[in-house]
């Protein structure tokens, strides 16, 4: 079958034993090829644009922009791109991360030998993929919300997210400032709204979240 019948995927993991092992069982099918891999979400981004895939596949805990943080951007750069989140956590929060991130599917890798094909399929065919704990989440968390308007997460932005990352990960206001080209008030001032939105009181309880959020590797 010719390439330009197959979806076209682009396969994200910092590890390039997972990602040569997931490759093998995704160009082994007909209808499918790895046209493009990254080792992280930077990396990911700039592939997507340049290879033009059609399904991003991405790991959650990468350097430099996480899955999760790849996802948000490329669902905002490429409407039309599919993603799945491949991941080693069996993790309510992250999936639920996953989805708003704009994920269609969430796969364990120690099951991905059974279900990434499908999902990539489900995907593609515009339907959600959900592991068994993860339907199991959905309908505990309808039920836990279902009728009193409260929401699962405080939004922060993509910069405050990027701040979030950044300062979990040790570095300065000052160095943030100098990494993402704004004033160091500014970064304070992001810090500051960060604290406020997730309820939490200094630098430890922000790295703490960063780690449960995937945002960082423990």
């Amino acid at each position: 079958m010719p390439d330009a019948k197959k979806t076209r995927i682009l396969l994200a993991d910092d590890h390039a034993l997972v990602r040569r092992g997931v490759r093998l069982i995704l160009d082994s099918e007909p209808d499918l090829v790895v046209v493009a891999e990254a080792g992280d979400g930077t990396e990911a981004i700039e592939k997507a644009r340049r290879d033009a895939p059609d399904l991003a596949i991405l790991d959650i805990a990468m350097p430099r922009l996480t899955g999760l943080q790849a996802a948000v951007k490329l669902s905002r750069l490429q409407p039309d791109l599919r993603i799945l989140m491949l991941t080693m956590y069996d993790n309510e929060q992250y999936f639920f991360e996953a989805l708003r991130a704009g994920a269609s599917g969430y796969v364990l890798k120690s099951v991905a030998d059974r279900d990434l094909v499908e999902a990539c399929r489900a995907a593609m065919r515009g339907e959600p993929f959900l592991y068994p704990g993860a339907v199991t989440a959905l309908i505990r968390n309808y039920l836990d919300h279902a009728g009193d308007g409260e929401s699962t997460a405080k939004a922060i932005t993509c910069r405050e997210e990027e701040i979030l990352k950044l300062v979990a990960e040790g570095h300065s206001s000052r160095k943030i400032a100098d990494m993402l080209v704004i004033s160091t008030k500014t970064v304070e001032r992001h810090r500051a709204n960060l604290l406020q939105k997730l309820g939490l009181r200094d630098r430890l309880e922000l790295t703490r979240y960063a780690i449960r959020n995937g945002l960082i590797e423990p």
